[in-house]
């Protein structure tokens, strides 16, 4: 069982790490998510994975599992939620100012590449032109 969650938390990570460093935005969302759940997944694992416990102290039960870890894992839930809220505004923004959803903001959207930066020789002739 250990393995397996262990694995898991590998996988998640990776691809996290993998999509986290794409050029676009929504791959980076996806990222950041999946970075949020494997950590989450992280938290679950550190309080020692106890099956048919109670996360309440019980004096019947011999037992309790520990309620700490699953506090953090509420909390840690909570907080990507509202990360990933913000990311995907924050990434409509720049979609909307920029025309494009590229991370660095660079590359130019389509109605940009008709008339690339003018030459200053260019612009020179343009305002000889206008004042003749």
């Amino acid at each position: 069982m250990e393995i397996l969650f262990a694995l898991s938390i590998a996988v998640m990570t990776a691809a996290g790490v993998f999509l986290t460093l794409r050029a676009r935005t929504f791959p980076v969302v996806l990222g950041l998510s999946l970075l949020a759940y494997a950590v989450n997944l992280f938290l679950f694992a550190m309080g020692r994975l106890q099956v048919g416990l109670p996360s309440v102290i019980n004096p019947v039960q011999g037992g309790y599992s520990d309620p700490l870890p699953q506090a953090l894992v509420l909390t840690a839930i909570v907080i990507a939620f509202g990360m990933t809220a913000f990311l995907i505004v924050l990434a409509l923004k720049a979609k909307a100012e920029l025309g494009n959803d590229h991370v660095d903001g660079l590359h130019q959207a389509q109605d940009e590449m008709a008339d690339p930066n003018p030459s200053p020789r260019a612009s020179s002739k343009a305002k000889r032109e206008i004042q003749s």
